[in-house]
């Protein structure tokens, strides 16, 4: 008999001994009058067990049966499955094992099969909570995660992410490396695929902006942009850097969702190339995501824009930089030279800057002003032979770790004293 079946016996021997109306230990219980003359019927009938629910110790009738808890048990002892968590492992019996139960039941079994330990939660430091943006589009953040995605089964990869501060709506792609052209190729995707944001929000790496050099004096006119932020402004993108990975917790939380989930999820279909990787995000995980995580925003109009007609993704979304032309008409970029095409030299190009787009495809564009050149690559003269009759130096063979002979037969302890070369200087002179 718990606490609470003691204190509404007390009430009923009360009212049963006419020391409180019926009415007055119905208040005191929370129940109605005529539920305390049940109680007191039963209580005459059954004595103090009438406060005890009568199936209080019976299994329940909606319980799940043992052969259901056993076959679950089983499937979560697979090496597929270690580390899974409850709410995670709930979702793969029922969508691959055909076993529905709640996430709190397989937590009660995982516990009992010793498959589960709850974790304390711990709080180290409080942010403020910051209101979502109220538009898809508005404000999209932008992270790379290094993880080991695969689990030893192949090859290193990174998470690109860019999760939608309104919606949570989430573009996600791994790639081999965390680079320029790497990002700026998924930027591409999400722009085909969404359209043009009105700001992105990322951290102060050295891919969205450029940092000072240690130990140098301080500019005062601006640094130049990185290839990033270029190609934002070009796209007429906003950027927004962050101060602390708190400040962007959307996608920082996402990742660690990932980590968990996404790592599992990969496990479970035998994952162990990139590009069975990204077939994997968008077949499962970005559906589901879509299906479980994401949220209606406060205002349902699209902030996304089209891409205009000045907006060559091809020509924006690729290392850019610029180059002078010299009095021969060629430039060099990457440590060769190239030609500009005879036909398309104009006046006013020696020493002006063009613009020199190293396209993704592994091609180079050079454009002057608006119009793009044909350039092509200088080869460099072949060394002159030898002409004939020409005696040819063959040069020494090295002294391989052995003493140098140019001092050989040369000894200062037999040369003359200086009296007798004086001697024989004086008689020869």
């Amino acid at each position: 008999m718990t606490q609470t079946d003691r204190d509404r016996l007390v009430a009923l021997k009360k009212a049963k001994d006419k020391k409180m109306t019926q009415r007055q230990a119905a208040e005191e219980l929370g129940i109605s009058e005529r539920q305390v003359r049940r109680l007191l019927v039963k209580m005459r009938r059954n004595g103090d067990g009438a406060v005890i629910h009568g199936l209080r110790g019976r299994r329940s009738n909606r319980g799940s049966k043992e052969e259901t808890r056993q076959k679950a048990i089983t499937v979560l002892k697979q090496e597929v499955y270690r580390g899974f968590g409850p709410t995670l492992a709930s979702e793969y019996l029922g969508n691959k094992h055909q076993i529905a139960v709640s996430k709190e039941t397989v937590r009660k079994w995982m516990r009992e099969a010793g498959l589960w330990r709850a974790h304390r939660e711990h709080m180290d430091q409080v942010h403020v909570w910051r209101a979502r943006r109220e538009r898809w589009g508005e404000l999209v953040q932008w992270d790379t995660s290094e993880h080991d995605w695969l689990e030893g089964r192949g090859e290193k990869m990174y998470l690109i992410k860019m999760i939608d501060d309104a919606t949570s709506r989430l573009f996600a792609r791994f790639v081999r490396h965390d680079s320029t052209v790497e990002n700026m190729g998924a930027l591409e995707q999400y722009v085909r695929r969404h359209g043009r944001p009105l700001e992105f929000y990322t951290d102060k790496a050295g891919l969205f902006v450029t940092t000072p050099k240690k130990n140098h004096a301080v500019r005062e006119e601006p640094l130049p942009p990185t290839q990033i932020g270029r190609a934002l402004n070009e796209l007429g993108i906003g950027w927004i850097g962050a101060h602390s990975p708190q400040a962007k917790g959307r996608v920082e939380r996402s990742f660690q969702t990932a980590q968990d989930r996404l790592v599992k999820g990969l496990r479970v279909a035998g994952v162990k190339t990139l590009e069975q990787a990204n077939a994997y995000l968008e077949s499962e995980y970005l559906p589901q995501w879509e299906k479980q995580f994401t949220v209606v925003p406060a205002c349902g109009d699209d902030a996304h824009r089209r891409l205009g007609a000045q907006h060559t993704l091809e020509t924006i979304l690729c290392p850019v930089q610029g180059r002078v032309i010299a009095d021969d008409y060629t430039i060099r970029y990457d440590g060769k030279m190239y030609q500009i095409a005879h036909q398309l030299i104009r006046p006013r190009m020696r020493g002006a800057t063009v613009r020199v787009e190293s396209r993704r495809s592994g091609e180079i564009a050079v454009r002057f002003e608006a119009q793009y050149l044909q350039v092509a690559l200088c080869q460099p003269a072949d060394k002159a032979s030898a002409k004939p009759g020409q005696r040819t130096v063959q040069p020494k063979a090295p002294n391989a770790g052995r003493k140098s002979q140019w001092m050989a037969g040369f000894s200062l302890r037999s040369s003359p004293s200086l009296k007798k070369a004086l001697a024989v200087s004086n008689a020869s002179s």
